[in-house]
């Protein structure tokens, strides 16, 4: 709430953000910040019996913040006016009036908006360093969580988050690369040669083997990127085995195996333990990334089971529950009595609940498999994204695994070739720019991302940090 008052003080609260920012960027000269924001520092808020820091940008916005409160001015409109800003009655902030020859000459317009968390996947601590009101600079976001992950996510071995296994680490290498890090880069050079320690004499790259299909997947993504970089084939022996790793551990693999077995052409976690979407979608990445062309066998078999792993009636769908939702989404993994038993899972239609994360996985694989738009699976799949089309969440699961699903979200439209995405409505989305945004708003302070929700590890600066990238390098 914003209401007009005259000069006075009052102390702010916590989570208070505004931002100043302009649709011109030569209104926001560095002489304004200076001569009208620095020269009257002594009108700023006061925090904790210290004056807020400025941090300035020119053209685009200032974040004044201290600790862990926040105080930020976004340009819409002029207003000549003395505002203060209240929470539920409350008094937070003042800002000093600048004078109005001054506001007229840098036709700047200030108004103040109290911005509350984002869903669970904000965090209550992290300090966002870019408006909401403009499309930030994706450079400067990506150097700030690429400093981080170089002086606060690396630890002395090389690897990230290691009590998670070798996976994070190279998530992380995969998308340093993708972000042209060099291979003289420290901190990439001493990853890489970390993740080396994790290649086995059966080919896989994991660590206890409890997560060896994800972490060979990962593993292959990292290897094959620095490969292409470095051009003379250092990773080839280690991609070859990693491949006929892979794909002896698919079902479907040997021969004999017949595609009526549900499970065929998925991939698991372990060897041949339950095959899921997620993984069988990592196993189609990692092929990909080997060059396997889209008529390979493995690609081929794992079509089967992600066709499977869709909510919808179809020639290529054998599962009866799957009919019963029918709306074209995707779902984590073939459903069993078990699993409708789950409240959080099930669907009101008798089947098991679409997500987000798992359609875009869908979408993408269908596309590496050789699937156009004509294809009745892809147009269900798109059709299903459009109706649910947000960055807000990961539809159907919440704020569980929102990082994950910005990657899949990104790597999903990207494959469809889409510069726009078109939602149910119409409305057109550049949804690069959107992405961008979304996790500017999320980055911490520290140059981070950060999920309140621990589901799936994903309260682990590192591995969120490495699905914000590689969302941001499509």
């Amino acid at each position: 709430m914003v209401t007009e008052q005259k000069m006075g003080h009052s102390r702010p609260q916590r989570n208070l953000r505004c931002t100043i920012t302009s649709p011109n960027s030569a209104e926001l000269s560095n002489a304004f910040f200076q001569n009208v924001l620095q020269r009257r520092s002594t009108a700023l808020p006061t925090i904790g019996g210290q004056k807020s820091a400025t941090r300035l940008r020119s053209g685009q916005f200032s974040v004044i913040h201290h600790d862990k409160s926040r105080v930020c001015v976004e340009s819409h409109q002029l207003l000549l006016r003395i505002f203060r800003v209240q929470n539920e009655g409350r008094p937070m902030l003042r800002l000093p009036i600048f004078k109005t020859y001054m506001l007229i000459a840098i036709g700047v317009g200030i108004s103040i908006t109290n911005i509350g968390t984002h869903s669970q996947g904000a965090q209550e601590s992290a300090e966002s360093v870019v408006s909401t009101g403009v499309t930030p600079d994706k450079k400067a976001v990506v150097e700030r969580a690429l400093r981080y992950l170089r002086i606060e996510g690396q630890a002395a071995d090389g690897t990230f988050s290691i009590e998670a296994g070798p996976g994070v680490t190279a998530l992380v290498l995969t998308a340093m690369l993708r972000h042209k890090v060099g291979l003289d880069d420290p901190a990439l050079a001493k990853g890489l040669k970390a993740l080396e320690g994790f290649v086995k004499p059966d080919g896989g790259i994991y660590g206890n083997g409890r997560l060896m299909n994800y972490e060979t997947c990962v593993g292959v993504l990292a290897f094959s990127e620095a490969n292409k970089i470095a051009g003379d084939g250092r990773y080839n022996k280690i991609l070859a085995n990693a491949k006929s790793f892979l794909t002896g551990m698919q079902f479907g693999g040997a021969v004999g195996e017949e595609t009526d077995n549900l499970d065929y052409g998925g991939a698991g976690y372990a060897g041949k333990g339950r095959p899921d979407l997620s993984n069988t979608t990592y196993l189609m990445e990692a092929l990909k990334a080997l060059d396997a062309g889209q008529d390979d066998p493995a690609i081929q078999r794992a079509l089967v089971f992600i066709s499977r792993c869709q909510n919808l009636k179809s020639e290529h769908n054998d599962i009866e529950l799957s009919a019963n939702v029918n709306d074209g989404g995707f779902y984590y993994k073939i459903p069993t009595e078990k699993e409708l038993e789950s409240a959080d899972k099930s669907s009101s239609s008798g089947g098991l609940r679409s997500s987000g994360s798992m359609t875009y996985s869908g979408l993408k694989s269908m596309i590496y498999a050789g699937l156009n738009a004509d294809d009745v699976r892809v147009k269900a799949a798109i059709d299903w994204i459009g109706k649910h089309y947000t960055l807000k969440e990961n539809p159907g699961m919440g704020s569980a695994g929102l990082y994950y699903y910005f990657h899949t979200f990104a790597a999903g439209i990207s494959a469809a070739g889409l510069n726009e995405f078109k939602d149910s409505s119409g409305t057109a989305h550049p949804w690069r720019e959107e992405l961008t945004k979304e996790l500017a708003g999320l980055q911490t302070k520290s140059g981070s991302w950060k999920n309140e929700n621990r589901q799936w590890f994903e309260n682990d600066q590192n591995l969120c940090t490495a699905f914000a990238l590689l969302s941001l390098a499509y």
